[in-house]
Formats: structure tokens, sequence, C-alpha cells
């Protein structure tokens, strides 16, 4: 089975993706770290970001791997982010990420993927489809809490990403039409874990 969860920063696609696998024994694929993997790599190095994710080698677990290097803490900075947000709109960035994703999901086992269009492009057929979301001030004070940075600032440049994935014209961020959507704003961990495990248990049936 594979459980696609997509939905904007901030969302709480990583907690929750990564407490669902925890819970159901599945295995977590964090497509958000492919790209900024590549986005360090044109940090590093320069070049074409397209020909660097086409090459590059990357490993998802508890820690990630960028050509055998582990890249974890390095990834996760505020313009390792950045960075990842402009060059995912990058075409040539996307369908190289998107066959390694795929070609990970076509290898059997089940999976729990997260991202933005994992429902849409990479697991089209994924047989549980969840959007999270919640609302811009809320996911906005979770990144400024998470990496100690100032609310106004987050948001502001949260609006801009936000923009940028929408509008983008290759995989932009929307929901799959038969995507259920999941608004976090007021709910803890467990109030979201309890929503997509009864999706799960309803998909099992229909699979029965």
């Amino acid at each position: 089975m594979v459980i696609a969860i997509d939905g904007p920063a901030g969302a709480g696609k990583s907690t929750v993706a990564r407490a669902v696998a925890e819970r159901l024994g599945y295995t977590y694929l964090d497509s958000g770290a492919m790209y900024r993997c590549v986005a360090l790599l044109v940090g590093e190095i320069g070049g074409d970001p397209a020909a660097l994710a086409e090459a590059a080698t990357i490993e998802l677990g508890e820690r990630v791997l960028l050509d055998g290097r582990d890249v974890t803490e390095a990834i996760r900075t505020p313009a390792v982010s950045e960075a990842a947000s402009q060059i995912s709109a990058d075409i040539g960035v996307r369908m190289a990420l998107v066959r390694k994703q795929q070609e990970l999901l076509r290898d059997g086992g089940d999976w729990v993927a997260e991202g933005r269009d994992i429902g849409t492009v990479v697991c089209p057929d994924a047989q549980v489809k969840v959007f999270l979301t919640a609302s811009p001030e809320v996911r906005a004070r979770r990144r400024a809490e998470e990496l100690g940075l100032d609310l106004e600032e987050v948001l502001a440049a949260q609006i801009e990403r936000d923009e940028r994935d929408e509008r983008r014209e290759h995989s932009p961020l929307v929901p799959a039409n038969d995507a259920v959507p999941v608004d976090t704003s007021e709910l803890d961990l467990e109030g979201v874990l309890g929503q997509i495990l009864t999706l799960v248990v309803e998909a099992r049936e229909v699979e029965a």
C-alpha cells in the first residue's frame, strides 16, 4: 500500500508522515529531502540542477545520504529550504527526482510518501491520498518556532513560496481529485493520525 501525503510547507507533512510510517511499520519517503539534496549540491558546486539531480545518489532513511555522505542536518537550513523551493520549479529537476521516487515505490512494499505532488504525479494510484492544510498563520508560526526565525519574515517567505509552488507549470501544488483534505490548524498529532489511520482501514477493507 502507498499512502500519499501532500500539502504546502508548514502543514505538518513530515511529522505526520513519519508518525504514520512508524505506527504502521511502513517505509517513509521524504520527497522534499531529495529536492533539498539537489539544492545543496547546486549551492556547493554549481552547475545544471537537472543534471545534478539525475546523477545524484540519494538514500533516504533515519539519515539522508547524498552520494554516500550524511547531509541530514545540512539540508535543513533556511537557505537550502529556499533554494529547494526555487529549483523544484525546474522541470528537469522534477522529472529526474520523480523518476527516482517512482522507482522506489515500484520496488513494492508499504510506503508513506510525502511531498507536493505524490498523489497527483508520483503515485496517482496510491490507495490513500491525503492533502494536509493549515492556515497561513499557523504554518508560519510552526516554521518560525522550528527554525528560530522572525514570524513576519517566515510568513512573507511562505506566501511567496506558496505562490511559486501553486503557479509552477510542471506539477503545481494542487490536491488530487480523490485526496481527502485534513486541516491540521486545530488538531494535535494524534488527531491527525486518527483521521489518516481511519482512511487506511477503509482502504484495506476495499482491497479485501
